[in-house]
């Protein structure tokens, strides 16, 4: 059975990339357009692998990251953040957030910023679903 990657993005032409370049590389890709839409796709779908935008209306990557992170049943979901924002952007974001009392999140396995060639980001999925 092949694994499933959610893609999250809020950029229809985005999703459709990135959906090109994982089942070019042998797996099955599932969409969502935004973070209140990934978060239910990550619960209904239990994707192998997340690639997922930061930026993007009706819930941000950065708190689906985050509840995807602090969340018990959820915490082990690997996830490829896939930007236009810098990483130490998103980085302090995360801090600003755990500094109002949020819960410290680790650090994304991999941070890719936009625009990304398809063969990096077919190897950071390769590399992602291949970790045990």
């Amino acid at each position: 059975m092949s694994k499933k990657v959610l893609i999250v993005d809020d950029d229809p032409d985005v999703r459709l990339f990135n959906a090109t370049v994982v089942e070019e590389s042998g797996y099955i890709p599932v969409e969502a357009e935004n973070g209140e839409e990934g978060l239910k796709m990550v619960k209904e779908e239990a994707p192998d692998l997340v690639i997922l935008d930061v930026l993007m209306p009706r819930q941000s990557g950065i708190r689906l990251y985050r509840e995807l992170k602090t969340d018990k049943s959820l915490k082990n979901v690997k996830v490829i953040m896939l930007s236009g924002v810098a990483k130490r952007t998103f980085m302090r974001s995360q801090k600003a957030l755990t500094e109002f009392g949020g819960e410290k999140v680790p650090d994304p396995e991999v941070y890719i910023e936009k625009p990304v060639e398809p063969e990096d980001l077919a190897a950071a999925i390769e590399k992602m679903l291949n970790l045990n």
